[in-house]
Formats: structure tokens, C-alpha cells, sequence
């Protein structure tokens, strides 16, 4: 008797539990920031609904926040550790169905000025961890050497590495890339008179013009580097890591580390890595101009320009287009992104 009343005692607390466990919200576009200075003009422009704590976010920003209809919202914090270990709680929270999600990764980066100015949003193809690799430094590099980086168990520079890691570099789904670019391509981008200023600086075009949806890709690393050299070395690796056909353009911490933990969740089921879609802004040049050192454009270019808020502005307007076409027309989306652009 005794344990009957011990078994329907166990059954009515799983039952309870259950019932205070609420469903797994259904989201349709997962919109992915680092911090506050991208995630501002992303909340000012959804006016979500509901905000929803998961345990693992970061603890000054511990919650997903998603609109009525299921566009939600998420700040992961900066650099790899941060962003995989907020990705990962987020999928494994049990709180999200995830599986027919569209991740849109939208943050501010340096920019190469041979690609694009501040401002300019950049949708990537291909995504490159320039931080895995050997570093020699270039004082002690042997003579002859363009770097002083090389592939990780490569010999040289120019040398591709074997792909032990597997999260080194990553290729988007076309179909998206394509649908996110011609929605994007008639925006009018945010521009400011101290950008302009400071862009003049630049002898030729893209970076004294002004900012554009472009596609070109990203580069990953913790490290925030500046300078022509090493600017330099991020496009030989972008082309060496892709088989020359990646231009690199943009320089950030994050996306490698999201990429990798969603692909863990693909492998669970949890997710569908071919949902993803990565928009980077130019928030400041990745190198100088002509006869400025590069200390100077390194620490300067924050102080004298507003690229860091026109950078996170056009976020939204280049990325929100894609948003809304998800969201409000799911029917044609709901099971992958259309072979072919849609008329509408």
C-alpha cells in the first residue's frame, strides 16, 4: 500500500512539473547580437511581447526576448567564449523549438576599405577563423615571409591547413545569402557628416563612398587587430581557407563560436544549420589611411566618428527585410529558403 501511495505521489509531481513547464516557443527568425550598441536599434525596431529568462545567457542580459509573431531576439555577449556558451544554453534550454529557425547573426565589425566603408553592410558566404594558427612574431619571422602567421600543422605561410579543428570555416546557404541580398539591395543605408568626414581620408572608392549592401565575408578572431599588414594577411587566409573563393571584408570575434555551437545542435536535431544567415556592418576601418599610424586609427576612429551607431542603424534596416519576409510569409518558408527569388 505503501508504495502505491509513493508511486501516485511520483506520478502527480511529474505531472505537476509538466504543467509548469511551459511549451517550447515555436521561433521563426532568431535575430543574434553580441551587446547593447547592436541589440538597442534591433528591440527599438521588433517591440516584442514576451521576454523569456534562459538559464546560461549572459547575466547582464539573461533573456530572449520575441514578438507576437515569433520573431525573437537574443545577445550572446563578445568573443568566442561568450557567444558558444550563450548559443549552447539557448539550444539545450528545452525553452525554443529551434528546429525551423532562421538565425540571423547581425553585429558591427572592422571593415577592409577595398570592400566597403563605415556603414557598409556585408552579407558573408563564407565565414574563417582567422584565430586558429600559428603566430611567429614578425620580428623573428624567417626572411621572405609575407607573415609571420601559418597554418595550424602547416610549414609555411600559404600553405592550407588540415581541417582538424572543424570549426575553421564555414559555408552559408546560397538559396538564403541570395534571398537576403536582393531584399536588402534597394535600402537606404544610415549615414552621418563626421563619417563622411572621416572617410575622405581614404583615396579612392568604396571607402570615401557611401555605405552599401554588399557580399563579401567575414573573418573571426578574439584578437582586434588593425593595420595593412595583418589586414593583408586576413585576405590571403580568407582565400586560402576557401580555395580562393572568399573575399574577405569584414573582421569580428563572434561568428566562428556561433556557428560551431549551432552546428552541435544540428547534430542533435535541435536546429538546421542551413538556416543561417550573416550580416556584419562596418562599424571602423581595419587599417589606416595614408600616413596615419595605425595606433592612431586604431583608438581614434571611435572618438572622432559615429561609425559604431550608424553601423548598428543599418543592422536593421539592411537586415530587417529579410526578417519580415520570413516572418510574414512562413507558408513560403517554412520548410527551407526557396530555390528562387520570390516576386512579391
Amino acid at each position: 500500500m505503501y508504495g502505491l501511495a509513493a508511486t501516485l505521489l511520483g506520478l502527480c509531481a511529474i505531472i505537476d512539473m509538466a504543467r509548469a513547464t511551459p511549451p517550447a516557443v515555436p521561433v521563426r527568425v532568431l535575430i543574434v547580437n553580441m551587446f547593447l550598441v547592436e541589440s538597442g536599434p534591433w528591440l527599438a525596431a521588433l517591440s516584442a511581447t514576451r521576454q523569456i529568462p534562459v538559464p546560461g545567457l549572459p547575466t547582464g542580459n539573461p533573456f530572449v526576448r520575441c514578438t507576437a509573431d515569433n520573431v525573437c531576439q537574443v545577445s550572446v555577449g563578445m568573443g568566442h567564449a561568450n557567444a558558444a556558451a550563450s548559443i549552447t544554453a539557448l539550444v539545450y534550454s528545452g525553452r525554443f523549438d529551434l528546429r525551423r529557425t532562421y538565425f540571423l547573426l547581425a553585429g558591427i565589425a572592422g571593415i577592409d576599405p577595398a570592400q566597403g566603408t563605415i556603414g557598409t553592410a556585408a552579407w558573408a558566404r563564407y565565414v574563417v577563423d582567422i584565430g586558429l594558427a600559428h603566430q611567429i612574431d614578425a620580428r623573428e619571422m624567417p626572411s621572405g615571409w609575407a607573415s609571420g602567421y601559418f597554418g595550424l600543422l602547416a610549414d609555411a605561410p600559404g600553405s592550407k591547413p588540415r581541417l582538424t579543428y572543424g570549426t575553421e570555416v564555414y559555408r552559408l546557404n546560397e538559396a538564403l545569402l541570395q534571398h537576403a541580398l536582393a531584399l536588402s539591395a534597394g535600402v537606404t543605408l544610415s549615414d552621418s557628416e563626421d563619417v563622411r568626414s572621416y572617410r575622405a581620408h581614404y583615396p579612392g572608392l568604396p571607402a570615401n563612398g557611401p555605405p552599401a549592401v554588399v557580399q563579401c565575408d567575414t573573418a573571426t578572431s578574439d584578437t582586434w587587430w588593425s593595420g595593412s599588414d595583418i589586414g593583408q594577411h586576413a585576405r590571403r587566409w580568407t582565400s586560402l581557407m576557401t580555395d580562393g573563393q572568399g573575399i574577405y571584408c569584414t573582421s569580428q570575434q563572434e561568428d566562428n563560436a556561433v556557428l560551431a555551437a549551432l552546428e552541435r545542435g544540428a547534430r542533435s536535431g535541435l536546429v538546421d544549420i542551413g538556416r543561417v544567415a550573416v550580416l556584419r556592418t562596418g562599424s571602423d576601418f581595419d587599417r589606416p589611411f595614408p600616413h596615419q599610424s595605425v595606433i592612431d586609427s586604431m583608438l581614434r576612429q571611435r572618438e572622432v566618428t559615429g561609425g559604431f551607431r550608424i553601423a548598428a542603424q543599418n543592422l536593421v534596416i539592411a537586415g530587417m527585410p529579410l526578417v519580415t519576409e520570413i516572418a510574414t510569409h512562413w507558408g513560403s518558408w517554412r520548410d527551407g529558403a526557396p530555390a528562387t527569388p520570390l516576386e512579391r
